[in-house]
């Protein structure tokens, strides 16, 4: 495995306007803001996903692998997937998709890529703790401006990230530069919530009480405040699959999951 740091981009000074949460900033501070919002939080980060979601997180992203339905000898790219939750079970489901066949065909391997390096840094000791030794490289780079070659990934997924990002659509322009022709984007991400009593028991779960087991157990109650507001400043699940057509993907799909709280967006490089 190699961890490999990149420069934030040629971007990093952007002045244009950004919304970090339900503050006014520019798109090169929110990406120094999101930075310091995952160095604080990194080493309890799959704690609190534990303890906030009810677990409900690990079957969403394994409805993301039933989708996905990943192969022996395909590259996947994983943006913001930093504490490995996604490489591990692409490379696990793509062993067990092949069945009998797993040893004599080349397995999967992922790059993982991750704007915080104390995000990688967790995914890499949480690797080794699995035995994990080769097949994911891990690589600190900008979503907007991929340290990647054009053409070179079957895969792209990103799970929980795409809200954070300061220039969504130049995140999926780089996407759809990355991906091979008939390459698979796929993007699992809170959404609006559809069921009128579940929306507001939601919001008032997600101001009073994340912020204080944030607080409580991450001792970092902002970043958590943050990232409640990040989810209600997301577009809706049809604004975004319209952003996917816009940046050029085909084939686009929705798959709301536990009522809209979260969302799967699959499309196509064709």
């Amino acid at each position: 495995m190699s961890v490999i740091d990149e420069p934030a981009g040629r971007h990093a000074g952007d002045e244009r306007p950004a919304d970090f949460g339900f503050t006014s900033t520019t798109v090169g501070q929110k990406r120094r803001m999101v930075r310091g919002v995952f160095d604080s939080v990194a080493r309890r980060y799959d704690l609190m996903n534990d303890l906030l979601s009810g677990g409900v997180h690990r079957l969403w992203k394994d409805a993301m692998m039933d989708w996905l339905a990943p192969r022996p000898g395909q590259h996947l790219l994983d943006v913001a997937g930093g504490t490995g939750d996604i490489a591990f079970r692409f490379i696990d489901r793509a062993r067990r998709n092949a069945g009998s066949a797993a040893a004599q065909l080349p397995p999967a391997r992922v790059t993982v890529c991750d704007l915080t390096p104390a995000m990688l840094e967790v995914g890499r000791d949480r690797a080794v703790d699995r035995g994990i030794l080769d097949g994911i490289d891990w690589v600190a780079g900008n979503a907007e401006v991929l340290p990647v070659r054009s053409a070179s990934v079957d895969v792209y997924t990103i799970a929980f990230g795409i809200r954070n990002v300061a220039d969504i659509p130049a995140a999926l322009a780089e996407a759809r530069r990355v991906l091979k022709p008939g390459g698979r984007f796929m993007c699992l991400e809170f959404s609006q919530v559809q069921a009128p009593v579940l929306d507001r028991l939601y919001d008032l779960y997600s101001f009073k009480v994340l912020p204080q087991v944030g607080r409580v157990v991450a001792r970092d109650a902002a970043s958590y405040r943050y990232l409640a507001e990040s989810i209600r400043k997301f577009p809706s699940a049809d604004r975004f699959a319209g952003m996917i057509a816009d940046a050029g993907f085909r084939q686009v799909k929705v798959r709301l999951l536990s009522g809209g709280i979260a969302a799967l967006h699959s499309a196509w490089n064709v």
